[in-house]
């Protein structure tokens, strides 16, 4: 497969290097050159300095040939525009935002736009770990329901 991942911080520097062992195509991007230092020694994919919303830097990462889209950088903004552009622009078949802002994370998903809300999955988790609950499946701390009942 063919993953382009926007943000290279701790969640993007992880993914990229476990896609990346898993013998899948991986193309990290990220503003600051300094921060591919996060990325295992054993990444054989490519990494771009560059705005992950500029069509040209997602043409120089191979958007036009990829299977799946993941922004995770620190700013929901440019995470949502970012998968936006991936999805309407270049027809990514997979594309999903992390997102911090419960509020926006359900507003998206409404929207058609697949999104993680890592403030609510954690608070879940977390609820159900202190509550002496079996922790359920990733998907049962994603949905749309789940963030709505927490706002």
């Amino acid at each position: 497969m063919k993953v382009i991942i926007l943000g290279c911080g701790r969640v993007g520097s992880t993914l990229a290097g476990n896609m990346s062992a898993d013998g899948h195509d991986v193309t990290i991007i990220d503003k600051r050159s300094d921060s591919f230092r996060r990325i295992r020694t054993s990444f054989n994919g490519c990494t771009i300095v560059g705005n992950g919303t500029d069509s040209e830097v997602l043409k120089k990462a191979g958007i036009e040939k990829a299977d799946a889209f993941v922004a995770v950088t620190n700013g929901d903004n440019t995470n949502i525009m970012s998968v936006q552009i991936a999805k309407v622009t270049f027809k990514v078949p997979k594309v999903i935002a992390r997102i911090y802002d419960p509020i926006r994370a359900c507003a998206y998903q409404q929207l058609g736009v697949e999104t993680i809300c890592t403030t609510v999955v954690g608070a879940r988790l977390i609820n159900d770990y202190l509550l002496g609950k079996e922790w359920g499946m990733a998907a049962d701390y994603c949905m749309v329901e789940d963030i709505q009942s927490q706002l």
